[in-house]
């Protein structure tokens, strides 16, 4: 029996296992590791791509399930852990030391909950394991503390090797660098081009960020120097748009997203936000206050996909503004949920991008 039960064998019945989402085999993209047996009992590490992986508990089935196809097997022990892939470099863009991928939160105009989207699918991507950090891009409106629940903290300022280092602050699982830091609450911020440019500059590399899976940017609105600077400077892994299902919005979503194409930014897709209105007192209704579907078929005329669609609740608004994103105050609700799968879904793109 031992003649035929070994790591050999083991790795030769997993060979046909797939990886949902690269559609290649799990041992020959060096994701079956540490093979052990032990009296009919094996046991072995499943790597993933990310710690956000949609198809976890598929894919570990799976592999139980094609080893049991052995014989004298009596248990079979999976181990699953995750190793983000870096993503792909460009000759002309500096990457940041110890960020794997950089992804940007955007949307055509305010007001559509762009920040919202950014900050719980930030969270969301903490909460499976993954080290996440945010950037607040947005100079002139920094709302990103006031959702985290950071309104209050400021961000340390040491001396590095090459000038001052900012110290992100740190909640939900999140590390957070916003201009809301560094200003008073009313003290607006009235700048021309060059000064954003650089401050943006500085909060991607003069901060001490460490390793991270993910840096999301939540971006100001519109297609104006905050992008420009963020897609000369840095390798994006991509681009998310956030849109409402109303025309206004999905016309501006539109200019947004070819922004991003035009800068060789891939898009990861779309995300539509208050699809519909759930009355907390009438959780079965649901009313179309901005219209519907919009963001799907503006999605499916663009060629990218919907990532999915965020109800309008109540509790959605309170979470933002108590700083408790609703993936964490309340995740079994609608609109949690659908922040959560949408995480999981670009975790999962970025993936196959970075190994394709």
């Amino acid at each position: 029996m031992s003649e035929i039960l070994n790591s050999s064998s083991v790795l030769e019945v997993l060979r046909p296992v797939q990886d949902p989402e690269l559609r290649k085999s799990l041992v020959e993209l060096n994701m079956i590791r540490n093979v052990k047996i032990d009296d009919g009992k094996v046991s072995f590490t499943l790597v993933l791509t990310t710690p956000a992986c949609p198809l976890r508990e598929f894919i570990v089935e799976d592999c139980q399930k094609a080893v049991k196809q052995l014989p004298g097997i009596t248990d079979v022990s999976v181990d699953v852990t995750a190793e983000t892939p870096q993503q792909k470099s460009l000759p002309d863009r500096a990457g940041i030391a110890g960020v794997k991928n950089i992804l940007a939160v955007s949307s055509g105009k305010g007001g559509v909950g762009k920040s919202t989207v950014a900050v719980n699918v930030a969270v969301a991507l903490a909460q499976t394991g993954a080290k996440v950090g945010l950037l607040d891009a947005d100079i002139y409106g920094p709302n990103a503390p006031t959702m985290l629940g950071l309104g209050d903290s400021q961000v340390m300022v040491r001396q590095g090797k090459q000038g001052e280092v900012l110290e992100p602050a740190f909640n939900h699982g999140v590390k957070l660098v916003s201009m809301g830091f560094l200003i008073d609450r009313d003290q607006p911020v009235i700048w021309r081009g060059p000064m954003l440019n650089g401050i943006i500059r500085q909060f991607l590399y003069q901060v001490e960020w460490g390793n991270l899976d993910y840096l999301i940017v939540d971006m100001p609105p519109g297609t104006g120097d905050a992008q420009l600077t963020l897609t000369q400077a840095v390798p994006m892994a991509g681009a998310v748009i956030v849109t409402t299902p109303q025309t206004v919005a999905l016309l501006d979503a539109r200019k947004g997203l070819r922004m991003f194409q035009q800068m060789q930014v891939p898009v990861l897709g779309i995300v539509e936000n208050m699809s519909y209105f759930i009355p907390p007192d009438m959780p079965d209704k649901q009313y179309d206050i901005f219209g519907s579907g919009g963001g799907e078929k503006t999605a499916a005329e663009l060629g990218v996909p919907l990532l999915g669609c965020v109800p309008l609740e109540i509790t959605l608004r309170q979470g933002g503004d108590r700083g408790v994103p609703i993936v964490v105050a309340d995740p079994d609700s609608a609109s949690a949920k659908a922040l959560k799968a949408i995480a999981l879904s670009i975790a999962g793109k970025v993936s196959v991008a970075a190994l394709t």
